[in-house]
């Protein structure tokens, strides 16, 4: 976690920035609860457990801040708020997908490239630079099929 943190230090200060303490807060939650898909405010709450004076206007301009310098990954699963999670600049990587049960909320992460042979016909016939995908799929998980 520590080289991570330098490395966003050192990015940041390349572009004329720095990583204050808060926005180091901010980048150690997102670190420690990787792959959970954190909201703003959820975010929020687990910086202020250990910074109580942090405003919720200073974890959204730190979000935005990580979000354009292409720090973190942001999502939106259908339910009115995007999502966080620390994750490889735009492009690099194609981001991985999402299956998201439409009864309890719960987000299970599929690592597979599962478009790419799309992505090359959709590119070549229309002479499109393909740089990213997200791919979300709803249905019901398999605690939820479980009977009562």
């Amino acid at each position: 976690m520590k080289k991570v943190i330098s490395d966003v230090g050192e990015k940041l200060r390349a572009k004329e920035s720095k990583l204050t303490t808060r926005r180091e807060l901010v980048l150690k939650v997102l670190l420690e609860n990787n792959g959970k898909h954190l909201s703003a405010e959820e975010v929020y709450n687990l910086v202020k457990l250990r910074a109580p004076d942090v405003g919720l206007a200073t974890v959204y301009r730190t979000l935005e801040l990580f979000q354009e310098f292409d720090l973190i990954q942001t999502i939106d699963f259908g339910d009115g708020r995007k999502r966080y999670e620390f994750g490889p600049e735009a492009g690099e990587n194609h981001h991985h997908h999402h299956l998201i049960c439409i009864k309890c909320g719960s987000i299970i992460e599929v690592n597979e490239d599962l478009l790419e042979e799309l992505e090359n016909r959709v590119s070549k016939k229309h002479n499109f630079t393909v740089t990213d995908h997200q791919l979300k799929i709803f249905g019901v998980c398999e605690q939820c099929k479980k009977p009562k």
